[in-house]
């Protein structure tokens, strides 16, 4: 009975400190929260279901009986199991330094469902956005449209990321890991230019109450321990109340939260009556195809969106597709 005890100890802490190894790896990658999330959740779901075994003990086989487990008992979605099959290669390959590229892993696969995006019209997309106050958050979805960016990539904006010298905008260590450079939409520069004025003259203010910082990237905390005060590196899209950040425990002014932006959103999609699921992603699907039916060719959307491969950014040729009008009838207008 101690020599159980013992055993199932040493697999609580070998499985504890293998998830600290990952969380530790992700964060050296540079990778965003919500993949060092989805990664810890699939890790920790297929050592639980092989009761813990040393994962330097398992391979090619219990990952095919764990990936097929997902979809013959819980019933996922292919993009679901890809989900997990790229937590355990990033957990073999990546922190266990134990390659399985040239192992052919040959789980039941779910069955891949091709989506559409949903895509709003012109019209559409600017009937929502008068919904909005003038505030923050009108400024936030005309960026998504205007820029195409992702929701966690607008909020994530800094001062010195808007270059009103050069007429660009810098989005950097997105979920691509390639920095890019978007032009700034000409009707949103003096939103720009009187967002940064205000939070100018907040910024000032928090200094002053003993506040001021903000979260910065860990490899530029610790090379520039005093830039955390420094105006250019605070959020563009700020909150309007300092909190304390989760995290270190600081109190400090954190950029617009995503729940906050979405109730938003969704209160200006109602009134607007547009019966489509519409979400701030819709956003970004619209921009990039809006600009291949305005004649953009595909390599350059598909660096305008930070896109790794071209075949992400080819479902966008599915769509203006499927939007065209020409050669495409019922028969039932014949009649």
């Amino acid at each position: 009975m101690r020599a159980l005890i013992y055993v199932n100890i040493g697999k609580y802490v070998h499985f504890m400190k293998l998830l600290d190894r990952v969380r530790t790896k992700i964060k050296f990658k540079h990778y965003s929260p919500n993949t060092e999330k989805t990664y810890v959740y699939w890790i920790k779901k297929y050592i639980l279901f092989h009761n813990k075994t040393h994962s330097q003990n398992m391979g090619k086989q219990e990952i095919e009986q764990f990936l097929s487990h997902l979809v013959t008992h819980r019933n996922i979605s292919a993009s679901t199991q890809n989900q997990a099959f790229n937590a355990l290669m990033f957990l073999y390959n990546q922190v266990l330094e134990l390659p399985l590229a040239d192992q052919n892993i040959n789980a039941l696969r779910a069955k891949q469902r091709v989506h559409l995006p949903t895509v709003l019209s012109t019209a559409e997309v600017k009937h929502i956005i008068e919904q909005f106050a003038d505030n923050n958050y009108k400024t936030i979805i005309q960026t998504i449209y205007g820029c195409g960016l992702r929701l966690s990539e607008v909020l994530r904006l800094r001062i010195k990321d808007i270059d009103f010298g050069y007429n660009r905008m810098i989005i950097w260590d997105s979920k691509s890991l390639n920095d890019r450079s978007l032009p700034l939409p000409q009707r949103l520069i003096k939103s720009y230019q009187e967002i940064i004025n205000t939070n100018k003259n907040q910024h000032q203010l928090d200094l002053n109450e003993g506040f001021g910082t903000v979260e910065m990237p860990n490899a530029l905390a610790r090379k520039y321990p005093n830039a955390d005060k420094e105006f250019k590196w605070q959020y563009l899209f700020a909150m309007a109340k300092v909190s304390r950040d989760p995290k270190s425990g600081v109190i400090r002014r954190h950029h617009v939260l995503e729940s906050t932006f979405g109730r938003n959103l969704k209160k200006a999609v109602v009134k607007s009556k547009i019966n489509k699921r519409v979400t701030a992603h819709t956003f970004r699907h619209s921009y990039a195809t809006h600009l291949l039916q305005a004649g953009i060719d595909i390599r350059t959307i598909q660096e305008l969106l930070g896109h790794k491969r071209l075949e992400t950014t080819m479902i966008y040729t599915h769509v203006v597709k499927e939007l065209s009008q020409q050669n495409r009838f019922s028969p039932l207008d014949y009649l």
